[in-house]
């Protein structure tokens, strides 16, 4: 066994140790399990959120991007800071109301605010499908990660097969709070890493971050720019729209606010959170680094870029470290996204299906279902060919379908019904799923559109047509309300 694969397997065995240890004195019911029995402080708070933020897709899949698509990849930096904008003043409200009517997933909030449990159901549909590509690409990047960094020992498909088992058991066990205390060791970690790397790298091989974007401008002209055509300014644009209104509607998000125990925490992380955003720059940095070091990964093999040139460079004891920074960027989303996957179909699924079901039996079901979702997301991570950054946007597509219904929940809540919401995610869901599974573009479809609304994210027109179909059947079964003047006269009557 070499060295990086063992220092690769102290750190796992070191976040199962904290998963175990954050459980003790703890009654694991529902409530602990999935949102911490609303206890989380700012701190905690925090970490369960860059957790959940910064996973394998930021540590591969942006440098991967940075590597093959070049100045489009920019984008990432615009998302993040506009996210925690909109969460400032979007997240206190779902607090509030979640604690005062004591939910614990992303559906609760739904079928409570719409009185509707079958649209509960619906939510907790579109948001395991979305959590799908997600998990996916957890485990692909864990597969590709232990795989590289062991320098071959362990292949892709059997790095996979044991992170699903260690993943799957760590969140039966521990639940959030186990997650909670791992990402501090993550983020710790992993911060020093990219930070390191982003500098060093290009100094190592360029004498520098400018003399390196000079090489690769000279190697590739026009590739560090956003293109007019393809990834062009259109699709830049609706594609960090996209991912600002996606990023609060992850189910796991909803369960880290959820865990917090004032409205405070909220505004408190969503000012100190974009520093964390910092780090990004630097991951992309090194897959700029990466072009002309190791150049000729294509396709999927360009989320290989940051181990490959990290394999070139170093010793294979920091290479172990590398590898263990990457190893817990899957871990810990991966558990949010099981628990949060399998919390929604046990509580808006199961539960509508059997109404007598007790939270302890509630508690049990959620966990047996954790397995099963893991091993679906395993067998399509072996198979899938995508990239992870085409597997997170694929999601992305997904989870944005919630956001007009949660708006519209927040603004006004006599004009928009429940069939209205309903409607506008089955038509942005289905939009979705057809252009997906055809591999169809807008341009195919109605090539005498101009090229602007061409390009558009495939997802963002989905959420156009979902709002739009959200306001149209809501004004089509939305009950009169009689102004209270008229109550009065036709009283007096």
């Amino acid at each position: 066994m070499n060295t990086a694969l063992l220092i690769m397997l102290g750190f796992l065995l070191l976040s199962l140790f904290l998963g175990l240890m954050a459980r003790r004195g703890k009654d694991m019911n529902m409530e602990q399990w999935a949102v911490g029995g609303r206890g989380f402080g700012t701190a905690f708070v925090f970490l369960l959120l860059a957790g959940e933020i910064y996973t394998t897709s930021t540590f591969l899949g942006t440098s991967g991007w940075s590597y093959s698509k070049g100045g489009p990849a920019f984008y990432i930096l615009c998302t993040s800071s506009l996210s925690y904008l909109l969460g400032y003043w979007l997240l206190p409200p779902i607090w509030r109301y979640a604690k005062e009517h004591k939910l614990v997933s992303q559906s609760d909030f739904f079928a409570i605010k719409y009185k509707s449990k079958g649209l509960g159901v619906l939510v907790a549909l579109v948001g395991v499908l979305a959590l799908i590509p997600y998990l996916i690409l957890q485990f692909k990047g864990l597969g590709i990660i232990v795989s590289a960094a062991s320098y071959g020992s362990i292949s892709p498909s059997l790095a996979i097969v044991i992170s699903t088992i260690v993943i799957t058991f760590y969140v039966s066990v521990s639940g959030i709070h186990g997650s909670a205390w791992t990402a501090v060791m993550k983020d710790i970690l992993i911060f020093i890493i990219v930070l390191f790397l982003g500098i060093y790298l290009p100094y190592h091989y360029y004498g520098g971050i400018q003399s390196m974007f000079e090489a690769v401008n000279e190697a590739k002209p026009n590739f560090l720019i956003v293109p007019e055509k393809g990834l062009s300014f259109s699709w830049f644009i609706s594609t960090t729209l996209l991912t600002v209104i996606g990023f609060s509607m992850w189910p796991h998000t909803f369960a880290a606010y959820f865990s917090a125990k004032s409205t405070n925490v909220f505004k408190k992380n969503t000012i100190i959170m974009p520093l964390y955003t910092l780090m990004l720059p630097f991951v992309l940095i090194v897959g700029f680094t990466a072009i002309l070091q190791v150049p000729g990964l294509t396709g999927p093999n360009g989320d290989l870029a940051l181990l490959k040139i990290s394999i070139q460079t170093f010793d294979p004891w920091f290479v172990g470290f590398i590898g263990a920074a990457g190893l817990l960027t899957g871990v810990v989303p991966g558990s949010l996204l099981l628990m949060a996957a399998s919390t929604a179909i046990a509580k808006n699924i199961y539960q509508v299906i059997f109404p007598a079901t007790t939270d302890a039996q509630l508690s049990r079901v959620a966990k047996l279902i954790v397995p099963v979702i893991a091993l679906v997301c395993m067998f399509y991570a072996i198979f899938n060919s995508s990239t992870i950054m085409t597997l997170l946007l694929m999601g992305y597509n997904f989870v944005t379908q919630l956001f007009p219904p949660l708006l519209a929940s927040l603004v006004n809540k006599r004009f928009f019904t429940k069939q209205g919401a309903a409607a506008g995610m089955l038509v942005g869901v289905l939009t979705v799923i057809i252009i997906t599974l055809n591999d169809l573009t807008i341009a195919q479809l109605f090539p005498g559109l101009p090229q602007a609304i061409q390009e558009l994210n495939i997802g963002f027109i989905a959420v156009l047509l979902n709002t739009a179909a959200l306001i149209l059947v809501s004004m089509l079964t939305r009950k009169q309300v009689i102004p209270m003047n008229k109550v009065g006269l036709e009283k007096g009557a």
